[in-house]
């Protein structure tokens, strides 16, 4: 960027990376959908770079985060392709309250670290459910709830400590904190990290508007939700969709029952307020960076971490190698800096981000990023990059390559190392675009065969973070 003066001035902008929870790119209106009301993702859409074709890199909440902070596939930042789990003194396996104070994990340099050397300021607000503490990793101030998922009652931690309980909702109170920070800035430019929970359950946890927003009988059902006739219900599913860990680990009295007449319809209404939730509070978020004179120099990244299958292929929550789990909605919003657009030729993924907000602001890249700069496309240098695809991993023990039009897929042995078949499911979504017919070994045009080259060349070469590198 040039100085009005004539000199040369370090191009650093503020940027803001605003994930949220469990959202998959169908829910949103700037994405097909024409029930929800999402007005201010589809305006930053509308004024900012759209990729229609985005996907979480392992569609699995701390895997997922891991990938954003690192820049690198789970395997690589976690040693791992799921959640991180502890033993509770009971010998039970659960996910850890608090992330820890040592790097167990992300041992490679961060996004908040290289802003940290760029002179940036560096803050974390809202979920964070990743393993190391994000004062190890770069964050200068962090404000976020323990990793058990709810949305009144929580607890939150300020940097370090045990936490005190929030008594009000969490996503409100979280946008209250964003905006006293936006409104005591200096000169200093920032990189904030703002996690908003929703529409990630409890799906009862939430103001009343939102829970009573949506008419369940208006509610569009993908085609593929229903098999042979059959809508699926999963008792156990819905209650944990509607009240999280105080049901299956606290199992308070009333959520052992679901509500009377519950069924998927209601449940996706339920999902659908909690999505307009989101679009408030990132309207809120919008709202305070005009307040306070940083809109305009301000890059906004608006992603979710993964998707929700809700029923499909009658399949619930996340994890699995299908459109509905990897489908994230991913914006880039800088109306000064680049023209409004969507790209179509791309596959964009999670551990983009880092590599292209890095070379936006004009940092090197680390040598052991794995993700892409997606900056020319960004500016409109081109439609898409020679490596326009995106590798998945997943922790049920599939992986798999997306590309603009075909989901190709293979599973992996338990070692999680070795390869198990020659294609497990292979998709035209051009063609089949709710993955009803699986192609695997039904076409013969080579197609397969060149996925599954790249496939099985990018598992053998991706390393481990424990494995010894190969000699």
């Amino acid at each position: 960027m040039a100085d009005p003066s004539g000199g040369d001035m370090p191009d650093r902008p503020n940027v803001i990376v605003c994930m949220c929870d469990q959202l998959r790119s169908f829910e949103v209106g700037c994405y097909g959908n024409e029930v929800i009301r999402t007005p201010h993702i589809d305006r930053l859409a509308a004024e900012g770079v759209r990729f229609k074709h985005a996907v979480s890199n392992n569609p699995v909440c701390m895997p997922a985060r891991s990938c954003l902070i690192s820049g690198q596939y789970s395997r690589t930042c976690m040693g791992s392709l799921n959640n991180h789990k502890a033993l509770d003194r009971n010998g039970r396996e659960i996910l850890p309250e608090y992330p820890v104070d040592t790097r167990e994990h992300l041992r490679d340099p961060t996004l908040p670290e290289q802003f940290k050397a760029l002179g940036y300021d560096t803050a974390l607000f809202g979920k964070w459910h990743i393993h190391p503490a994000p004062g190890i990793v770069g964050f200068d101030y962090s404000l976020f709830p323990r990793v058990h998922h709810r949305h009144t009652g929580q607890t939150f931690v300020e940097n370090t400590g045990p936490g005190d309980v929030v008594d009000r909702f969490s996503v409100a109170f979280e946008a209250d904190k964003v905006g006293e920070y936006l409104g005591n800035r200096g000169d200093t430019p920032f990189f904030m990290f703002y996690s908003i929970s929703p529409p990630h359950m409890p799906l009862l946890d939430a103001p009343q508007r939102y829970v009573d927003m949506y008419n369940p009988d208006e509610i569009p059902l993908r085609p593929n939700v229903n098999i042979d006739g059959e809508l699926p219900f999963h008792e156990n599913w819905f209650k944990i969709y509607l009240w999280d860990f105080l049901y299956y680990d606290e199992h308070l009295p009333y959520t052992e029952s679901l509500p009377d007449g519950f069924d998927l319809q209601k449940l996706i209404a339920l999902y659908y307020g909690m999505t307009t939730w989101v679009d408030d509070t990132v309207g809120r978020l919008m709202d305070a960076l005009e307040k306070n004179g940083l809109a305009d120099d301000t890059i906004v990244v608006f992603l979710s971490d993964h998707g929700d299958n809700l029923g499909s292929h009658h399949q619930f929550n996340k994890g699995l190698l299908i459109e509905e789990s990897i489908r994230i909605p991913m914006i880039f919003h800088a109306p000064k800096r680049w023209s409004p657009d969507i790209r179509t030729e791309q596959v964009s993924q999670i551990i983009d981000v880092m590599p292209t907000l890095l070379d936006t602001c004009g940092a090197e890249i680390p040598d052991k990023v794995q993700g892409r700069s997606l900056a020319p496309l960004l500016t409109g240098a081109c439609n898409s990059l020679d490596d326009f695809d995106a590798f998945i991993e997943t922790g049920s023990g599939q992986i798999g390559l997306r590309t603009p039009a075909h989901l190709y897929g293979i599973r992996l042995e338990e070692d999680r190392r070795t390869t198990r078949d020659d294609c497990d499911c292979f998709y035209d979504l051009e063609a089949d675009p709710y993955e009803r017919e699986n192609l695997a070994g039904k076409q013969d045009d080579g197609l397969q065969k060149r996925l599954r080259k790249r496939l099985v060349e990018w598992h053998e070469k991706t390393p481990w973070m424990n494995d010894k590198p190969s000699q």
